[in-house]
């Protein structure tokens, strides 16, 4: 389970981080969006501040799965933009589905694996 878990971080990290610099240094160009997914990212964009601050946390999260420090954190702070993920893939761009459900999949596992973080946020009082 332990090398399961430094495997699909380290993906999961190397994921993050390569999508994230190649928004920041514009290194893979941009594919032409057509309908619902074009409008949706022409509103990200016109936004002006979103997309740099998901893509600035994805590589603050990237560095800290690939590093192993703050994991846990990590994990929280990610999860809501990997839910965002999978539910433009569902619903806009069923084409990158596959790799969208392995980001939900392994981010869940990571969730899973460091559950004993989480009993303080899950707590009823």
């Amino acid at each position: 389970m332990k090398i399961a878990t430094i495997i699909i971080r380290m993906l999961l990290g190397a994921l993050f981080v390569f999508a994230s610099v190649a928004y920041f240094f514009k290194l893979v160009p941009q594919p032409e969006l057509t309908g619902d997914m074009k409008t949706f990212n022409d509103g990200l964009t016109a936004s002006g501040y979103l997309l740099p601050l998901v893509k600035a946390i994805e590589l603050i999260c990237g560095i800290a799965f690939i590093v192993g420090r703050f994991v846990p954190l990590a994990v929280l702070v990610i999860f809501s933009i990997v839910v965002n993920i999978l539910c433009v893939h569902i619903f806009l761009a069923p084409e990158g589905l596959p790799m969208a459900l392995f980001v939900f999949i392994a981010t869940l596992f990571l969730a899973y694996v460091n559950r004993s973080y989480y009993t303080g946020l899950i707590v009823s009082r």
